[in-house]
């Protein structure tokens, strides 16, 4: 990360926005799980509580937030679960080289694992010392401060291991696959000649 300085194209924003597609979800602590699913190395699906995923370990991350529409904001303190956790828990097959983030209603982002296991990624539960609002993605958002706001779903539910990469909502809607802000990644037709 850059400190003090924003990466190409982008704009500061005052506070921070509210940007999603389509409504807030209800949290219903019954039915709510996390799951990790697809190629794991036993083959089976795993899956945990909210509460299960409050005892897991934490850790804070100060990160900036970047919008692909041209916004950031900075000085974001979340508190949650490290992502990489969930490899120790639940570890991937040989050959897994990316992942599906995937949140309440069918909402999906594709992940480099190697975007997933960054040491600033977190599976957030409070931002600024708070629990995360239902706006900002209460009970679990997952933050990936180094790539683009899309690549970091609100209400998430689940981490799929995939051999294959494919694209998630926002990329098969035109949006590009790694989502790097300090490379200017925001369109699929960015990535003819990245070797992506």
């Amino acid at each position: 990360m850059k400190e003090g300085m924003l990466p190409p194209g982008q704009r500061l924003a005052r506070g921070w926005p509210v940007s999603h597609y389509g409504p807030v979800p209800r949290f219903r602590a019954d039915r709510w799980r996390l799951q990790v699913f697809g190629a794991t190395a036993s083959g089976e699906s795993h899956a945990w509580t909210f509460d299960e995923v409050l005892a897991m370990p934490k850790a804070g991350v100060l990160a900036d937030l970047h919008c692909a529409s041209g916004t950031s904001t900075i000085g974001h303190s979340f508190f949650g679960v490290p992502a990489r956790v969930l490899l120790d828990l639940a570890p991937p097959a040989e050959g897994v080289e990316h992942v599906m983030a995937w949140a309440e209603y069918g909402y999906s982002a594709n992940l480099r694992l190697a975007d997933l296991t960054a040491e600033t990624t977190l599976m957030a539960t409070h931002h600024d010392g708070e629990p995360l609002t239902a706006e900002h993605g209460f009970p679990l958002r997952l933050v990936v401060p180094h790539l683009f706001g899309y690549k970091g779903p609100k209400w998430l539910r689940g981490i799929e291991y995939m051999t294959q990469d494919r694209r998630g909502f926002w990329e098969e809607r035109g949006y590009h696959s790694v989502a790097d802000p300090w490379a200017g990644q925001r369109y699929s037709y960015q990535e003819e000649g990245e070797g992506t």
